[in-house]
């Protein structure tokens, strides 16, 4: 099942075609996006998404979004929902189309059940690969323009790295920098437990701000844990009591193998966070 929501307050039929051919976004992958989990009809970390959204679409030089009318699109989408109780609703944003500076940016919202191997990898864990993302920690600094900490529609790279990981056998990948560090995955933020500290990546070394991970933190400080963004070494991942993605709809996944190395159980760690994660949306 599928629920389509403009901007303008009507619903669409996502079975037809709305795009227009000389839209950017599918002409130059010219827009951005975000995605929010809802469960049982209430979206998690609405605010945080819109604001992300808001801050992407600054990057991108994009009109300021009308985050109320965004807000309304979800609730419009999970008004019309009659699928199952979780859903994973799309905001996209793009600036229009190519050479026509009288139409107006395209924008919807559409609401999507959740893949079955997502659901299947959030019980089971994932194998995860590394890959060399080709460049260093210091490169959104340098060179803003390559827009390292916007959430855009130009995903052609993080799917040719998941496609990547299939080949070799593996589930999912975590982008490492030239020097070996930690970034993220194509489409989550990298946790990594230590005793009883998470540690995650700042995004000053070029990755997307994860609205989960600072979900999961909150969750893991009022359940006792100190949580850390710290540059992490690749080559450190495999001795750490557990590995982590995160992403919205994907909630906290387990990595139970590193590049063909089974990593040590973290079953009971992933429990606890899951837990703490889930206990907060009560």
């Amino acid at each position: 099942m599928r629920v389509l929501a403009f901007l303008d307050g009507t619903l669409g039929d996502p079975t037809k075609p709305y795009v227009r051919v000389d839209n950017t976004g599918v002409l130059r992958g010219d827009g951005i996006f975000e995605t929010v989990l809802v469960v049982d009809g209430k979206p998690r970390e609405l605010g945080p998404h819109l604001d992300r959204l808001a801050r992407s679409a600054a990057m991108l030089d994009l009109p300021e979004p009308d985050l109320p009318l965004w807000e309304q699109a979800v609730q419009q989408v999970i008004d019309n929902w009659q699928g199952s109780s979780e859903i994973a609703v799309k905001l996209v944003y793009t600036r229009g189309s190519e050479g026509d500076p009288d139409v107006e940016p395209f924008c919807y919202a559409l609401g999507m059940d959740i893949d079955d191997k997502i659901r299947t990898a959030r019980a089971e864990g994932i194998a995860v690969v590394t890959l060399d993302r080709g460049f260093g920690p210091e490169i959104s600094q340098r060179a803003p323009w390559l827009l390292l900490g916007a959430k855009t529609l130009s995903y052609a790279v993080n799917l040719a790295a998941l496609r990547e990981a299939g080949r070799r056998g593996a589930d999912d990948v975590i982008f490492t920098a030239t020097d070996g560090s930690v970034l993220e995955g194509p489409t989550s933020t990298v946790l990594v437990a230590k005793g009883r500290t998470l540690y995650t990546p700042p995004p000053t070394v070029g990755i997307l701000p994860g609205t989960t991970q600072r979900a999961v933190f909150r969750a893991a400080e009022n359940a006792g844990w100190t949580v850390k963004m710290e540059t992490l070494r690749a080559d450190e991942l495999a001795s750490a009591d557990g590995v982590f993605l995160a992403s919205s709809v994907r909630k906290v996944t387990r990595v139970h193998t590193l590049d063909g190395t089974r990593l040590p159980d973290s079953t009971d760690i992933h429990s606890e966070l899951c837990d703490a994660y889930e206990s907060q949306y009560a």
